[in-house]
């Protein structure tokens, strides 16, 4: 079977009287002629309305005029003839006098712990990535190692510490240099 060509196909040809679906557009010298004239007849009403507005307005304001008295340059003490401060209240307290003297003696016994801790904040395959992230940790101050592994994994730790108190305050001054990736362990090496 043969195809047809859709595309160039020309339209059937409309039988004379039949009624048309499509209504007509008004051509464009019509419109053309017609829109600038309405713009303009807007744009003068929008602007005599607004000339109304602000006549009608003008004469709306009173103006009160009073006698003007001279400025009177006031001074400190003006003010303090009329308005004096309040005297100071005395203390009633005496505990503010009384509490530098005392001291409070608190018995804390020390946690001692026969178990030693180390702080592991990375792991890398690469051994340049390693020494970056300790590089960026001895800018903080601390001194980290670098510790390989058979596997071929280096670790960068921190430690030993004796108490688990001076890992997390370690922990802390990194994590405030965005390195939140460091974990407290027992040492085991």
């Amino acid at each position: 079977m043969a195809q047809k060509d859709y595309i160039k196909r020309k339209p059937a040809p409309r039988k004379k009287g039949a009624p048309s679906n499509r209504r007509k557009a008004p051509t464009k010298a019509a419109t053309s002629s017609i829109m600038p004239k309405i713009k303009i007849a807007f744009a003068v009403l929008v602007l005599a309305g607004f000339a109304y507005f602000l006549y009608s307005i003008k004469d709306d304001a009173t103006v009160v005029t009073q006698p003007v008295e001279p400025v009177k340059v006031v001074t400190q003490a003006d003010i303090d003839e009329l308005d004096p401060l309040p005297e100071l209240p005395k203390e009633e307290w005496a505990f503010i006098k009384s509490l530098p003297g005392y001291e409070v003696e608190v018995e804390a016994e020390v946690a001692t712990s026969d178990k030693r801790y180390l702080m592991q904040c990375g792991s890398f395959k690469i051994y340049d990535q390693a020494d970056s992230m300790r590089a960026t940790m001895a800018f903080v101050g601390l001194e980290p190692q670098i510790r390989g592994s058979k596997s071929g994994w280096y670790r960068v730790i921190l430690g030993p510490y004796d108490a688990k108190r001076d890992a997390e305050r370690d922990r802390h001054i990194l994590q405030r240099e965005n390195i939140n990736s460091c974990e407290i362990w027992f040492w085991n090496l």
